[in-house]
């Protein structure tokens, strides 16, 4: 599984895309915690309780939404 870092212009962390092998992403906040997925298979973003949110790959979205950083 390999991690990409989301940073924010400034450098500050905004959170984490762990891809998986599969091309599946988990998107974290900063702290770890889970805030959606994206499933290749089906083509589609959700949040964490699996609520279709977009179709694509948004991951990075959800990161930079559920963050408290000021742009």
């Amino acid at each position: 599984m390999a991690r990409e870092t989301v940073k924010a212009y400034s450098g500050i962390i905004l959170g984490y895309l762990d891809n998986d092998y599969n091309g599946d992403v988990v998107a974290k906040d900063s702290c770890g915690r889970i805030l959606g997925y994206y499933r290749k298979s089906r083509n589609v973003t959700t949040d964490e309780t699996g609520r279709i949110l977009f179709y694509g790959n948004c991951a990075v979205a959800l990161v930079i939404n559920k963050s408290n950083y000021r742009f």
